[in-house]
């Protein structure tokens, strides 16, 4: 049911809007202020907001610098509801973002505009994301999104910088929100190594725990995503967990998307998830992988892999999961260890194994080079004897606990 608010504006056309923008603005309202300067809003759809004559009242009636910034919103209304192309909606919402971006710099000691800060910026990337994917030859992938992260970068400087205002006043409390959403932007276009950046800066600040909490969800995933890109297993089952754990149990989408990098993060550390856990978010891809990695049998393996490879590419995990093969080799060759009970495994016996298992073409020299691999990452205790062709391993422990490895 429609609002007795937009059922006025609908009925006297555009100067209702404006005035209360008008009244928002002088009381300082930045809440709802955000829903009025909101593409999402459902003002958005009124049409007589996009005339001329709504761009005229709202330089009649707003002082600076907030008339600009109202201007160039029913700019951005205009071009949306026209159905221009998405890169003008885009534009004209990176000229919104810019004009805020000054109102920020100019208002000293006082943060309310941090809500329409938050709400321009997320839409500017939506908007980015969608021009990005309108098919166009003059156009480099990826190249509206690094201009959004320009865009963004601006206002994350003015909050980052306002360190003289009081902890109530300061713009701090916005950098968390921007850098969500610039991680967003630069994992899309597999920019990571700008992120480090952004986390430092977070990492070292005095409200990094007291920042609100769905934020500081959103954050550490991403953090522990880029942990696990860097192969920092331990972090990244840091940042995840605290993600999956904090994230409200009622959201099943988000915690599902947190569980596709902590299982296989956990598994790499040796832990692995129950069959009840994945049912419960349909990740049972990842149970026949669980399975064959215990058993240390590299034919469903590859099997798994590849019935999956679609779900683990999409993810973006196909080559964590890669590495849960090193794994898999491990369990195998201490079945081999079990079975031999004696701490001078010859070599072909490893190689006899992983041929029962289904792996092919391989030779001594590989087999012998995968042992050296296992035992330089500590997932055996141990020396190659090359002369004698055996694998000579400690007689306490020689396949330690993954956890204690990594």
């Amino acid at each position: 049911m429609e609002s007795s608010q937009n059922a006025r504006m609908r009925t006297n056309s555009h100067f209702p809007y404006i005035m209360q923008l008008r009244r928002l603005w002088l009381n300082q309202d930045g809440e709802g202020l955000a829903d009025l300067l909101s593409l999402r809003h459902s003002h958005a759809s009124i049409p007589q907001l996009s005339t001329e004559a709504a761009m005229t009242k709202a330089m009649e009636h707003l002082s600076p610098p907030f008339d600009d910034l109202a201007l160039l919103h029913l700019k951005t209304l205009a071009s949306a509801q026209k159905n221009d192309d998405p890169r003008i909606v885009y534009q004209n919402q990176s000229a919104v973002v810019q004009s805020l971006t000054k109102i920020l710099q100019v208002q000293k000691e006082e943060n309310w505009m941090l809500p329409v800060m938050n709400v321009v910026c997320l839409e500017l990337r939506l908007l980015a994301i969608r021009a990005e994917n309108t098919k166009n030859k003059n156009i480099k992938q990826g190249e509206i999104l690094e201009k959004c992260a320009e865009c963004l970068m601006g206002c994350f400087r003015v909050c980052a910088a306002d360190n003289r205002s009081s902890e109530d006043d300061t713009k701090r409390w916005g950098m968390l929100a921007l850098v969500n959403q610039l991680l967003k932007v630069y994992f899309r276009i597999n920019k990571l190594h700008l992120c480090r950046p952004l986390i430092r800066a977070i990492d070292s600040s005095a409200y990094k725990d007291h920042f609100p909490l769905a934020q500081r969800i959103t954050y550490k995933f991403f953090v522990g995503r880029k942990s696990m890109f860097d192969s920092d297993y331990k972090s990244a089952d840091e940042h995840l967990s605290y993600a999956f754990e904090h994230c409200h149990r009622h959201s099943t989408k988000n915690k599902r998307l947190i569980l596709t990098y902590l299982v296989p993060v956990k598994m790499l550390l040796g832990f692995m998830p129950k069959r009840s856990l994945l049912e419960k978010y349909n990740l049972m891809e990842f149970w026949e992988l669980v399975e064959a990695v215990k058993q240390g049998d590299m034919r469903k393996l590859e099997i798994v892999m590849s019935n999956h490879e679609s779900f683990f590419i999409g993810a973006g995990i196909y080559l964590i999961v890669e590495k849960l093969k090193l794994l898999a080799y491990r369990n195998l060759f201490k079945k081999v260890w079990l079975a031999m009970n004696t701490h001078q495994i010859p070599v072909e016996n490893f190689l006899s194994a992983l041929q029962m298992c289904g792996v092919e073409d391989i030779d001594m020299d590989e087999t012998e080079c995968l042992v050296a691999n296992l035992i330089y990452e500590g997932k055996i205790k141990g020396y190659i004897s090359h002369q004698h062709k055996k694998l000579v391993i400690s007689k306490q422990n020689p396949f330690p606990r993954l956890s204690s490895i990594i």
